[in-house]
């Protein structure tokens, strides 16, 4: 019978605080936090009902006979240590997502967007696996030979664990060099990598891996451990704005001056440039040609391959149709 009322008393009391809460949400918070309270009242109402029934089950019972009434309260007792977990993991589950929906809508405008996008995500997966360990060493402290013996279990069970970290090496590293990249201010999500003469946007920063569309919306998946060890360009790691840079081969006779006239006409005429820089250099020569290079700034780095490809065209297309003579040519040179 004492059982029985402590259980209902446990269940009006989940009632009690559902109607409580919602009536917190609706009338004291008045629009201020209801963004972070409507949404976290919503996720964990069946998590903490869970957890105040479980809990009050689990004291209510005797722990005297029958037999098989402690068996009862230890299992109780597990599923009151996954029903907490649980309600932990939901609450970071909301913690997450109210992060993100307070965050602007395109990540590419602000470095300091990027970085918290990048930063939130992998934070919440390693908390989140925190509170699952924990549970399970909470779990299986309640068993009686595991705790009394579990150094001489730990001690005789050396070499499987010793096989389990070197099987488990590579995944663990690559979880720790999520954590490092995320920390590490060297990417973020959206920023215009360089990665082995490809470049794209990242789209997901993980614990394991790096998920990078290409320019092409092919999908790159990289282990985090890349980014620890190997070189990679980020054009937008301090600002969105990427310089796209043209280089042409032309003969010597070529005149510069005419050159930049119609270079400054194709780059202002192109809706691509930022109007913010543009410039036509002589960067190298050789016996046959000299390097032309063109370099013009764009909002991001999909803007910038598209003026690029646009610029060459228009310079190749000038020079075959008004100066023919101006593009590459082999000389022979006659000597008595």
């Amino acid at each position: 019978m004492r059982t029985a009322l402590i259980v209902l008393a446990a269940l009006a009391a989940a009632i009690v605080v559902e109607v409580v809460s919602g009536v917190l949400v609706r009338r004291v918070a008045r629009g201020r936090y209801r963004w972070l309270l409507d949404p976290l009242r919503h996720a964990c109402r069946r998590p903490a009902a869970a957890v105040l029934v479980v809990g009050a089950l689990y004291y209510a019972l005797p722990s005297g006979p029958p037999r098989w009434l402690p068996y009862l309260r230890h299992a109780i007792l597990l599923i009151l240590v996954a029903a907490g977990a649980w309600l932990v993991v939901k609450a970071l589950h909301v913690a997450e997502g109210v992060a993100f929906s307070r965050l602007p809508s395109d990540p590419v405008t602000s470095r300091r967007v990027r970085r918290a996008r990048t930063q939130i995500r992998p934070v919440r997966r390693l908390t989140v696996a925190v509170v699952t360990i924990v549970a399970v060493g909470l779990i299986l402290i309640t068993f009686r030979p595991v705790r009394l013996f579990g150094v001489s279990v730990l001690t005789s069970a050396g070499v499987v664990g010793a096989l389990i970290g070197l099987s488990a090496r590579t995944a663990l590293g690559n979880a720790f060099a999520g954590v490092q990249v995320a920390f590490a201010d060297g990417l973020h999500v959206g920023d215009v990598l360089v990665v082995d003469g490809e470049w794209g946007r990242v789209e997901e920063v993980k614990l394991t891996n790096v998920v990078i569309r290409l320019w092409d919306d092919r999908m790159l998946i990289l282990p985090t451990t890349y980014f620890t060890e190997r070189p990679f360009q980020n054009w937008t790691r301090n600002e969105s704005r990427v310089v796209g840079k043209v280089q042409i081969h032309v003969d010597h006779t070529a005149d510069l001056d005419d050159l930049r006239r119609e270079t400054r006409r194709l780059v202002e005429s192109s809706p691509l440039w930022d109007r913010h820089q543009w410039v036509l250099q002589m960067v190298d020569s050789t016996p046959q040609t000299a390097v032309i290079q063109v370099q013009a700034s764009a909002a991001d780095g999909a803007s910038a391959w598209d003026l690029r490809c646009d610029l060459r065209e228009g310079l190749i297309r000038y020079l075959r149709d008004h100066h023919p003579q101006w593009l590459p040519r082999a000389r022979n040179q006659y000597q008595p």
